[in-house]
């Protein structure tokens, strides 16, 4: 069976971050509880897709896994894809450096197969940010497939009460038919108010979830394409981490 796992590589992660107190068996490391091992799971959803480890099963747990299993439709492959187009390295008195982010953001899926070995919980460990340098002050920003498009610099921000496209964006999607004008003022931190040209509902599709997203359309320089706030994050289930560059979605 040793030959079929993907064993981990070295962690990346600051060694005086690590928990002295937690011990993984997989990565042979302290860090984190084997338990609690994201790449572990991650192994043991493979094998059983392979084949491997469904004799560890009760019958109850053969049938929630072949439930599980049951694949939900794919999505659409986007037929464009939207960029960030900047005129210098300051827009809105915020200087940065697209070149020099090297960090990787990705999007997880809670593992199904933990909907069968041990209730569903969602933990963050050193082992979600090997692939981030750190120490790091980066926001959480993905790709996302929005309607039919990929989407490229989506924040994803706590702070933020609303969702929010660029009209630009919404023109190169080939979207402007779904607009609805509905003007609302929206405020920032600093009290400066910009009126929205409308409100949009677009498809928003992130691993195996898909929801109908509401987002109040505005024409400004800014730097990103999309802001998705509180609406989106509640509305999704997700739990994002900016420090560990990643956003979790709860198994179904």
């Amino acid at each position: 069976m040793g030959d079929k796992v993907r064993w981990p590589k070295e962690m990346r992660s600051n060694p005086n971050r690590r928990n002295p107190d937690h011990w993984c068996e997989f990565h042979n490391e302290h860090s984190h509880k084997t338990v609690d091992c994201r790449l572990l799971q991650g192994q043991v959803d493979h094998l059983l897709k392979q084949g491997y480890l469904t004799e560890l099963f009760s019958e109850k747990g053969k049938q929630a896994y072949m439930k599980n299993m049951q694949e939900p439709p794919k999505p659409p492959s986007p037929k464009r894809t939207v960029n960030v187009i900047s005129g210098g390295e300051e827009i809105n008195g915020v200087t940065y450096m697209v070149a020099n982010k090297v960090s990787k953001v990705t999007i997880t899926h809670g593992k199904r197969v933990r909907h069968v070995l041990e209730e569903e919980s969602i933990t963050f460990d050193d082992a979600d940010a090997d692939d981030v340098l750190t120490p790091h002050n980066n926001a959480l920003v993905i790709s996302l497939l929005v309607h039919d498009t990929n989407v490229k610099r989506v924040l994803i921000d706590l702070g933020s009460s609303v969702n929010i496209i660029l009209l630009r964006v919404l023109n190169e999607m080939q979207a402007e038919d779904k607009l609805v004008s509905k003007a609302h003022t929206l405020s920032g931190f600093d009290n400066s108010s910009v009126v929205t040209k409308g409100e949009v509902t677009l498809t928003t599709f992130a691993e195996r979830v898909v929801k109908d997203t509401k987002l109040q359309v505005v024409e400004m320089e800014m730097t990103y394409n999309m802001i998705l706030g509180r609406p989106w994050i509640h509305e999704m289930d997700v739990v994002p981490s900016t420090l560990h560059q990643v956003v979790k979605f709860p198994s179904p």
